[in-house]
């Protein structure tokens, strides 16, 4: 019985190519679609493509488009925005997956999520190959995203690279591919901290983070004068508000797990040893008090950065006094 159910368990062989997108990463979804196109084209370079919406394709058009040709010759099928599928064309897909036609190479892209669940599910049951494309929210997620991006282009990247890489460039994904081919391109590939403060020392030196640490340690004039520079050289408000409430998250982590070695903690709190060092030096002089109103002021900040504040770079220096004030043990307001 064991035996039976492991075979049972193993996908189908396919005997085309068929992929799933699964994500809402617009640039991954981008980038499977080319890479998928890519592959057929080089097979065969006059393949035609063609692109449809999930939500207004019916099962008679994609019989039509899949059927054999009479004159031969590859086709791409891009299939968009599968989770939005109607049932009679979710039903048709799951049918020609199990046969289809060796000449037509078949793209889907689902959202992911419960809209279309089946649809995603039974690709997958199927043996469709499935592509990852989720967004990307999350700070440790990025710094793994331009590890790897590195590794696809040929090159290796170190962890404080990446997270100094972010720290000069912003969290945009299309910036950060950018930014790794031309380093992977100029350099042969391997990339430390030192080859990015070379190359992005400009746009590093006032990027938000400068303007974070400096008001962690309460140099207003510092701090206000990064803030202003960056400001005026086009550095986009948001990834500065981001960078200061990253800070002081990051000070109230490192500092709530006491005193110790950084790379003892570093697993415990997930980070690398560098930032935890570099938290511990601007954790001095922060009260639990202190940190509490600083992370409000944070929140707040962020809140008007993104939406409710008419002037985004007053809200910025309101932060940077109201931050100041906190580690001095005044009411942050």
């Amino acid at each position: 019985m064991p035996v039976r159910a492991t075979i049972a368990a193993v996908p189908p062989q396919l005997s085309a190519d068929l992929r799933l997108v699964l994500g809402d990463e617009e640039l991954l979804v981008a980038r499977a679609v080319s890479e998928a196109i890519d592959a057929a084209r080089a097979v065969e370079p006059d393949a035609e493509v063609r692109q449809y919406a999930a939500s207004e394709l019916v099962p008679g058009e994609l019989a039509e488009m899949t059927s054999p040709s009479l004159f031969g010759g590859r086709r791409v099928l891009v299939i968009r925005g599968g989770q939005d599928a109607k049932k009679d064309l979710a039903a048709a897909l799951l049918q020609y997956v199990r046969d289809p036609d060796p000449d037509v190479s078949l793209v889907i892209t689902h959202a992911g999520g419960a809209k279309g669940k089946a649809l995603a599910d039974g690709l997958r049951g199927a043996g469709v190959r499935v592509i990852p494309a989720a967004r990307i929210t999350r700070h440790r997620e990025r710094v793994d995203f331009v590890r790897a991006e590195v590794r696809r282009l040929g090159g290796k990247c170190a962890e404080d690279a990446a997270e100094a890489l972010i720290a000069a460039v912003g969290s945009d994904l299309r910036e950060l591919v950018a930014a790794c081919s031309q380093l992977v391109a100029d350099t042969g590939g391997r990339i430390g901290a030192d080859t990015v403060a070379r190359y992005y020392r400009g746009r590093a030196e006032v990027s938000g983070f400068t303007v974070a640490d400096a008001a962690m340690v309460g140099d207003v004039p510092a701090a206000l004068e990064a803030l202003r520079w960056a400001l005026h050289i086009g550095v986009d408000p948001v990834p500065i508000a981001d960078a200061l409430a990253d800070g002081v998250r990051t000070v109230a982590r490192v500092a709530s797990a006491g005193r110790g070695n950084a790379y003892q903690l570093a697993s415990a709190l997930g980070m690398p040893a560098w930032k935890i060092e570099r938290a511990q030096r601007l954790a001095r002089g922060w009260t639990p008090e202190g940190l509490v109103a600083a992370m409000r002021v944070a929140a707040d900040c962020n809140a008007e950065v993104k939406g409710g504040a008419d002037d985004r770079g007053y809200a910025l220096e309101r932060a940077i006094f109201a931050v100041a004030a906190a580690r001095n043990g005044a009411r942050a307001r």
